[in-house]
């Protein structure tokens, strides 16, 4: 099953090609349309994967032998994270662990407009085998990235009843922006290593 928020490219023939069932939504929040998404679900259990996650062969056998023999209520799996062919492994990218198979009964996605998660009221196992991640390719990525967070993130801000404030909106990213690329040791990663930082420190404000 696939939720589409108004792709441009080919997602929604290539999900028709492999008969997926297709629900076209606007996006109003990242929370509510992955909320909406399990709702749509008929299956007991769910597996949550953003369009730009893949899941590798290894990954898909360990879910496979899950739903034979699953021994818990959810699973968080690490993700790796990979820019310009990069695997991101400091900054705070590794393991960066999620929880994306759970059981429909035992758990439910936060509506938050950014930053939503996966609350499950049972029991979680840590998985070892990876979801990939491609969050950004370059720097128009990144710029696309502000435009978004920054819309839904006056959002947010308007319904706790908060100012951003001009001093706040530029320490707040910079502070998180020395923390992941020097004291995380993001730097070690190179250009990519900067760019994710820059990218993780304009979601910091929200």
């Amino acid at each position: 099953m696939v939720v589409d928020s108004g792709s441009t490219d080919n997602t929604l023939r290539v999900a028709e090609e492999y008969g997926c069932r297709i629900y076209k939504r606007p996006l109003h929040g990242f929370g509510e349309q992955k909320s909406y998404a399990v709702k749509m679900t008929q299956n007991e259990w769910v597996l949550v994967i953003d369009a730009d996650e893949r899941i590798p062969e290894e990954t898909r056998s360990k879910i496979e032998e899950i739903l034979r023999f699953p021994d818990a209520d959810a699973y968080s799996f690490p993700r790796k994270n990979i820019v310009n062919g990069r695997w991101i492994r400091h900054g705070g990218w590794w393991p960066d662990r999620v929880i994306r198979l759970f059981k429909r009964s035992c758990g439910r996605v936060s509506e938050r407009l950014v930053h939503e998660r996966v609350i499950i009221n049972g029991r979680i196992v840590d998985l070892e085998t990876p979801i990939i991640h491609y969050p950004i390719r370059n720097i128009e990525d990144i710029l696309n990235k502000i435009n978004l967070y920054s819309t839904l993130g006056a959002q947010v801000l308007k319904e706790r009843g908060e100012k951003g404030g001009i001093i706040k909106a530029i320490t707040f990213p910079a502070f998180e922006f020395f923390y992941n690329y020097f004291i995380r040791l993001g730097i070690l990663d190179g250009y990519e290593g900067l760019l994710i930082s820059l990218s993780n420190s304009i979601g910091i404000l929200y």
